[in-house]
């Protein structure tokens, strides 16, 4: 690894630091402070930011107000297979689970994606188990093709790939890259992945760095709240988050906070994570980084994400389907979890609308991208 290389210090490290800046004093003044280094980060993630949590929410709300308006963007997932190589312990589409596996062709994928574009969305995640022999980047690059002139932004989750492969996807109209850690703490990496590519820590912690060098609008990263501590993984988080800023920083970031849902395979949380927790995280990373954007999916119920807008989150999921094929054939079975919040696109639009924010389902167009000096595309201010 080279000095260019993001490396996540150990979790017993980020204990230390946690523990260092558990004091109120450290909090009260991270919540006055206009720019925050790792230290006050972790004050706000600490045990002596619990009590504070509704100073931290209006210091969210404000930031966020002021970086993004009154806006919500709205997607939609596009789950286009659910075989996958790896045995993930927490994932429905491990390769151990025995589920009806499917991988859509490429006129079901632009089925799919028509009916999302009919009901009103213009930015769309893809989404698929990591099984390259079955799709891989050649059907990647020719569904952007076909798709990328219907709507605003396209954004992948897919397997990592390399930083020749992103830039291809890129050239074919795909716009951002989404790849979560999982978890940051090695130790439980390690135990939770069982087999296949995945299990390659390092490999897959470089993805959001290859993406961006490839040229990505933007790149994605999080972890999945309920395998490790979540101050350490919002810690860790937040230290990858300000060095792919800091070599990286024309490309876009942002975070999600998946939580673990019920899925094929009956595994449980190794760790409790609440909404109360969940909530100091978000908070504490927007008031880290203002202009992070911050993705609050149809995992957490309908309740809570009702009770979020305006607080920090800057873009929901909604009508989501998690298994292939699952928008023109609802009865499908193979999903990869079970949603929390099973609200049409209109209803959650309109909830957003009824406390006073807009639901924004474009907020990207082709046009704005200009060429820079070396012949690479990127936003015109």
């Amino acid at each position: 690894m080279t000095q260019d290389t993001f490396i996540i210090p150990d979790f017993s490290q980020l204990q230390r630091l946690v523990t260092a800046n558990n004091h109120p004093a450290e909090v009260r003044r991270a919540l006055r402070s206009d720019r925050l280094d790792i230290h006050g980060l972790a004050a706000l993630l600490s045990p002596a930011a619990e009590p504070l949590l509704p100073q931290l929410a209006a210091r969210s709300a404000h930031i966020t107000a002021k970086r993004f308006g009154r806006t919500i963007q709205i997607y939609a997932p596009l789950y286009l297979s659910n075989y996958c190589i790896n045995r993930c312990a927490y994932c429905g589409f491990s390769a151990g689970n025995r589920i009806e596996r499917r991988v859509l062709t490429m006129e079901e994928a632009e089925q799919e994606a028509m009916i999302l574009h009919g009901r009103g969305f213009q930015h769309i995640l893809l989404v698929a188990g990591e099984a390259p022999a079955r799709l891989g980047v050649d059907f990647l690059a020719e569904l952007a093709t076909r798709l990328r002139n219907r709507f605003a932004a396209i954004s992948i989750e897919v397997q990592p790939l390399a930083e020749d492969e992103y830039a291809r996807l890129f050239s074919a109209g795909i716009t951002s890259v989404a790849v979560y850690q999982e978890t940051y703490d090695r130790v439980i990496y390690s135990q939770v992945h069982h087999s296949g590519k995945k299990c390659d820590f390092d490999y897959r912690l470089a993805t959001p760095a290859r993406a961006a060098a490839a040229g990505m609008r933007e790149v994605g990263i999080g972890a999945l709240l309920g395998l490790a501590d979540w101050r350490l993984e919002g810690l860790a988080m937040g230290l990858h988050l300000a060095w792919l800023r800091k070599h990286y920083w024309r490309t876009a970031l942002t975070v999600s906070f998946p939580r673990l849902r019920p899925a094929e395979g009956g595994f449980q949380p190794l760790v409790t994570v609440s909404e109360r927790m969940l909530s100091q995280m978000l908070f504490a990373l927007r008031i880290f980084d203002p202009d992070v954007g911050l993705l609050l999916s149809t995992r957490e119920e309908a309740r809570f994400r009702d009770g979020m807008v305006g607080l920090g989150p800057t873009r929901y999921s909604a009508g989501s389907c998690t298994a292939p094929g699952g928008y023109a054939h609802p009865e499908l079975a193979g999903e990869q979890f079970s949603v929390g919040d099973h609200r049409s696109m209109q209803e959650v639009c309109a909830d957003i609308c009824r406390r006073g924010y807009d639901p924004v389902r474009k907020d990207w167009d082709a046009t704005f991208q200009i060429k820079d000096g070396g012949g690479a595309m990127s936003a015109a201010c």
